[in-house]
């Protein structure tokens, strides 16, 4: 891992160089991705069938064998081993229980002159949920992005996954029964963002997409964003520590490795004013590497990604730590609270030596699915708000209306739009 220290010359423009990480923008698959979902676009489940025959490596037997039967989500779930059966309900129930305080109700007031202003909030028809299922499956993405639904009270959810070779992933069939999808597809890739964008035959299309995948997943939800909403374009994962030497430096050097662990570009980030205790973490990087059951990735994100940063003071690294926006935020020291004011953007902020990561990714409750690449100084993470919409109520009474008709009329005529000032003259004195 690089050392930076934040008072040398040239820091400033080292540090730039990191926060320059962004989400995947990769101008060589918009072709194929393009290509792809004017496929599914035009020839439907046809398209489906060769995009799995091609990139999945198998051969459904008609468009009937893409969807997984709701019986064979049941008996994933019984046949689970009861330590990984419990576990799931655990973390599910968890997650249901923060999550069902994010719920927003409608609401309304009345004006003295009777009029009536508020704001209906309704749940998405239908929601199409992504989990990854190539290099590695996450029956944890299952739970994250299908219970806010559900307790948004979306009313379909369907789920999408690939299956190299066509074989299920039991614990991720499983893991969908738990959380409560209603709908489960063996397709993956920029076929099944366009499948669920478009509709096929089998595949219903739905209104919003969301949930991880590879670089074709992400420029295939960009390119369909606007046809059906997305949650975000996410890029690799990152962590940032704040650390002032009072955690082992073991516990942290394992919360820099869970996240180089996902894939080469992960970017995992250690601040801290004590330079002896970045010396231990730098030594004990060097001695756990070879313990780590995905050394060769971990290795590979550290040394492109990875950086151990000297600051001035604690005050320092959060606000460095602020101006990376992470997408996790570990405040490693013994008050963590102290902090928190210097900190304005992060996708989670987690607290004290006892709150790693990990544990967020799978069961402390809060949404794993968070905003990646900077993008936390302007979005959130994934909850029951993004299964909601909005809608205004106006109700004007008559005196309401007497009242506001003068002051758009003024304002219409103003912006030239004659039409809208006499639409709101001409209710004036009628009952």
């Amino acid at each position: 891992m690089r050392r930076l220290d934040a008072q040398a010359a040239g820091f400033g423009l080292a540090f730039d160089a990191l926060k320059a990480v962004g989400a995947p923008d990769d101008a060589f698959v918009q072709g194929p991705v393009q290509a792809i979902l004017a496929a599914v676009r035009e020839q439907g489940d046809a398209a489906l069938l060769d995009c799995t025959r091609r990139f999945d490596g198998w051969t459904p037997v008609g468009p009937d064998a893409l969807e997984v039967p709701r019986a064979r989500l049941e008996a994933a779930a019984a046949d689970l081993a009861p330590t990984v059966r419990d576990a799931l309900h655990a973390a599910a129930q968890r997650l249901r229980a923060y999550h069902d305080r994010q719920r927003v109700d409608s609401w309304q007031y009345r004006e003295a002159d009777g009029s009536v202003l508020g704001q209906r909030v309704t749940p998405l028809d239908r929601v199409g949920v992504y989990v990854p299922g190539g290099k590695a499956a996450y029956p944890s993405s299952v739970l994250m992005n299908v219970i806010p639904a559900k307790v948004a009270g979306v009313g379909e959810i369907v789920m999408v996954s690939p299956t190299p070779g066509g074989v299920d992933n039991p614990l991720v069939l499983a893991a969908a029964h738990i959380a409560g999808a209603d709908r489960v597809f063996r397709i993956g890739g920029a076929q099944a963002v366009a499948a669920l964008a478009y509709g096929t035959a089998q595949v219903p299309a739905v209104d919003k997409i969301v949930g991880p995948g590879n670089r074709y997943v992400a420029a295939a939800k960009r390119q369909v964003f606007g046809t059906v909403g997305i949650d975000m374009i996410a890029g690799p994962s990152e962590v940032v520590i704040v650390a002032d030497g009072s955690v082992p430096a073991d516990w942290l050097v394992w919360d820099l490795f869970a996240q180089a662990e996902h894939d080469e570009q992960a970017r995992s980030i250690l601040l801290c004013p004590d330079a002896a205790y970045l010396d231990q973490v730098q030594a004990r990087v060097a001695a756990l590497l070879p313990t780590c059951e995905r050394r060769a990735i971990v290795e590979a994100s550290l040394a492109a990604h990875g950086a151990l940063i000297k600051t001035r003071d604690l005050a320092e690294a959060a606000q460095l730590a602020s101006d990376l926006a992470p997408e996790h935020l570990e405040l490693a020291v013994s008050d963590p609270q102290a902090l928190l004011p210097h900190v304005r953007h992060a996708g989670a902020i987690f607290l004290g030596a006892h709150s790693p990561e990990a544990i967020g990714d799978y069961c402390a409750g809060p949404n794993h699915v968070l905003p990646t690449a900077r993008t936390a100084r302007f979005s959130s993470p994934l909850g029951v708000y993004d299964f909601q919409k909005r809608s205004s109520l106006i109700a004007l009474s008559a005196a309401g209306a007497a009242a506001l008709a003068p002051l758009a009329a003024e304002l219409a005529r103003g912006e030239g739009l004659g039409a809208h000032a006499r639409s709101a003259e001409c209710r004036v004195g009628q009952p």
